[in-house]
């Protein structure tokens, strides 16, 4: 997998503008009602880094990145600034944010996951780009320790216990992460004089599966 484990400048991806996508192909009958489906189990999230470039400096910077993944060659970490986190935004990490197994006597490794609720509905989304130091983990309302419990592989969101938790334990986790992603444009355009007149480049960002 052509993947770079670096996070796109924190500081510039914020005020970026971008969010997720679905694939969805709508058939209409003859009778006027739809029939829809889709391919993609995950939705994939699209950004555009440009409309976050405040000054000559953030664009060098932007350049230098997009050089050292080659263009469109190797992916790259991105904090998106509206969901981040496993908690709401304006709450601390904790260790039981989310529910990402019940335990079964046999397993010890477990997906981070992180769930969204609507009415009765639930998508679960795979986390696959913990932020490191961040992760909390919970065996049936107890927190663990990290490196005495479990770890935690910082490049897959893989949690992996010492001893398989019991069967019908809870197992929650907390977390920050990113979002795998390159860019999807193998040149950027920019010159002076149409910055400095407050128009920003166009570098789109796409997420990639891993």
């Amino acid at each position: 997998m052509n993947f770079h484990e670096v996070r796109f400048p924190a500081s510039l991806s914020f005020g970026s503008i971008g969010g997720p996508e679905r694939h969805t192909d709508v058939v209409t009958l003859a009778n006027g009602f739809e029939e829809r489906n889709t391919p993609w189990r995950h939705s994939r999230r699209r950004y555009d880094a440009g409309v976050a470039m405040r000054s000559l400096d953030d664009i060098e910077t932007l350049i230098a990145f997009f050089e050292a993944r080659q263009g469109q060659i190797y992916g790259f970490r991105w904090k998106d600034w509206t969901d981040y986190k496993s908690c709401g935004a304006r709450a601390e990490v904790g260790y039981d944010d989310q529910v990402i197994a019940v335990g079964d006597d046999v397993t010890s490794d477990f997906q981070l996951v992180k769930q969204y609720r609507s009415g009765q509905q639930v998508y679960e989304r795979p986390i696959t780009k913990p932020v490191a130091g961040t992760v909390r983990v919970g065996l049936g309302g107890d927190e663990q320790q990290e490196g005495v419990h479990y770890e935690v592989e910082a490049d897959t969101g893989m949690i992996r216990f010492v001893h398989p938790p019991n069967e019908g334990v809870e197992i929650t986790a907390g977390f920050e992460f990113d979002v795998p992603v390159r860019f999807d444009i193998d040149r950027i355009q920019t010159s002076l004089a149409s910055f400095q007149a407050g128009d920003a480049p166009n570098v789109p960002i796409v997420e990639v599966r891993v």
